[in-house]
């Protein structure tokens, strides 16, 4: 891992979902060779991480090279695993990404990181996208207004003017994963 301004930052990775319209839990479904789970550590790893957080829900999750938190209240959306991931964290920052996204690059990890920012988002063209860096100072914020599916998206509209925006194009897809035919491209 080359050194860098958030060599204290963790990865969080959301990965509580029963994956309804998938047909099953994502996070343990297999593409090029590795589970999405074990891809989502790999990328925030590959991009600087010092440490990953992973947070299992509807499935019981053995992840090498991460901590795994168990979000009992995972039912009620990603809000509530977002909350139980920063509350694992102790560094000065988390690098947030959800575990159905298999075409991020570690790039954009890294770029986060290396913004200097303390709340940045991963642009891709003219949509934002994962993944999202959060200082730890925003971690009660977040956690407050973090409820259902909005995850981190309610504080970060409202406090907008303090957003980094990452230009993060040529390092990978924002794309995620609803139906097992996307993952064939």
């Amino acid at each position: 891992m080359r050194p860098g301004p958030h060599t204290e930052a963790a990865g969080v990775v959301l990965a509580a979902g029963a994956g309804r319209r998938f047909g099953g839990p994502k996070a343990e479904v297999w593409f090029d060779g590795e589970r999405l789970v074990d891809r989502a550590v790999r990328l925030l790893r590959d991009g600087g991480c010092a440490r990953v957080v992973v947070v299992s829900g509807a499935v019981t999750l053995r992840v090498g090279n991460a901590t795994v938190v168990h979000n009992r209240d995972w039912a009620t959306g990603m809000g509530s695993s977002l909350v139980a991931g920063l509350r694992a964290v102790h560094e000065s920052a988390a690098v947030v990404v959800p575990v159905d996204m298999p075409w991020l690059g570690s790039g954009a990890v890294r770029r986060l990181l290396d913004s200097r920012a303390r709340l940045a988002v991963a642009t891709y063209g003219d949509r934002t996208g994962h993944p999202v860096l959060l200082g730890s100072e925003y971690f009660p914020a977040v956690t407050a207004t973090a409820v259902g599916d909005i995850g981190a998206r309610q504080f970060l509209t409202a406090n907008r003017e303090s957003v980094q925006y990452v230009p993060c194009d040529d390092t990978g897809s924002p794309d995620d994963v609803d139906t097992p035919q996307d993952l064939i491209r």
